[in-house]
Order: C-alpha cells, then structure tokens, then sequence
C-alpha cells in the first residue's frame, strides 16, 4: 500500500527479498503502488500470504517505515 514515508529503493527490496521478484518485476510492482495506490505481490496459500504479510510489516518496522502490506481472498 502507498504512503508518502517508505522509499520506493525499500520498497523494491521487499519485493526482491520476501516475494522473491526479480529486480525488473519488482520495480514494475512498485511502480504501480506508487501510481495507483496498491499492487499485487503474489498469490499465495493463506498460511503463507499471513506469514509474507508479518514478515514485511517486521521488516519494514526494523527499517523504520510505515510500509502496510494486505492480505484478501481471492
């Protein structure tokens, strides 16, 4: 989700790091949460979308970032 705090180089690393996107993917991704307010990172079980989910806001609160990351049904 956008916010006007997190970089656009965090959130690239997340990306790369926790969805495992390559980095053309991940700027791609970025892009567009920048531009449109959201984007999708991968669909995933729910077990493991929960545990993306936590492992980004851990990291992003370790960075000192605001960076929200969402889960819903497909």
């Amino acid at each position: 989700v956008n916010d006007n705090y997190t970089t656009m180089d965090f959130v690239v690393a997340i990306l790369e790091s926790v969805f495992k996107k390559s980095p053309a993917e991940a700027v791609q991704i970025m892009l567009k949460v920048h531009k449109a307010g959201a984007g999708l990172a991968g669909i995933y079980p729910k077990q493991i979308a929960e545990a993306k989910v936590d492992l980004v806001h851990d990291k992003a609160k370790a960075a000192g970032f605001p960076l929200k990351c969402n889960m819903e049904e497909a």
